[in-house]
């Protein structure tokens, strides 16, 4: 399971030129699913993006979290994290979750995301998105569940 992180002042989720997801500062996390990938990894993306440290204290330092914050949270379903891009110029996704475990996955952590974190918005699996987003810093990390 993959998370691509981006701290952001706010962030939305368009399609069609009607906004279906829109958020302020928080953590627009683009998400993508691999052959072999289990719900149970769910179990520890989601604590590790609401626990993690990345943004300002007092000091400026990266050491509040986004549940310190109260901030809001965006998740986007996007396989092509999951490319090879190792030989020739064309990605290769034989790697990707099939689309029909991609979408059972990503069901179950839009249930058990808005569980965790109420509030929390999501793009929509299989759809043409446009996303976008102020990038705070910038920040923005890779995250592999495993």
């Amino acid at each position: 399971m993959i998370g691509l992180i981006q701290r952001a002042l706010d962030a939305r989720v368009n399609i069609e030129n009607e906004t279906v997801a829109y958020i302020e500062q928080g953590l627009l996390v683009l998400v993508g699913f691999r052959v072999g990938d289990e719900a149970v990894l769910i179990d520890r993306f989601i604590p590790k993006l609401l626990n993690l440290r990345i943004f300002a204290d007092e000091e400026g330092r990266m050491n509040r979290s986004l549940r310190d914050i109260s901030g809001q949270l965006l998740l986007v379903p996007q396989f092509t994290l999951a490319a090879d891009l190792r030989s020739g110029n064309r990605p290769g996704f034989s790697g990707a979750a099939t689309p029909d475990l991609g979408r059972t996955l990503f069901e179950q952590l839009q249930v058990q995301a808005a569980q965790q974190w109420p509030g929390t918005q999501f793009g929509v699996f299989g759809a043409n998105m446009q996303v976008s987003l102020t990038n705070d810093g910038p920040v923005t990390l890779w995250l592999e569940i495993d």
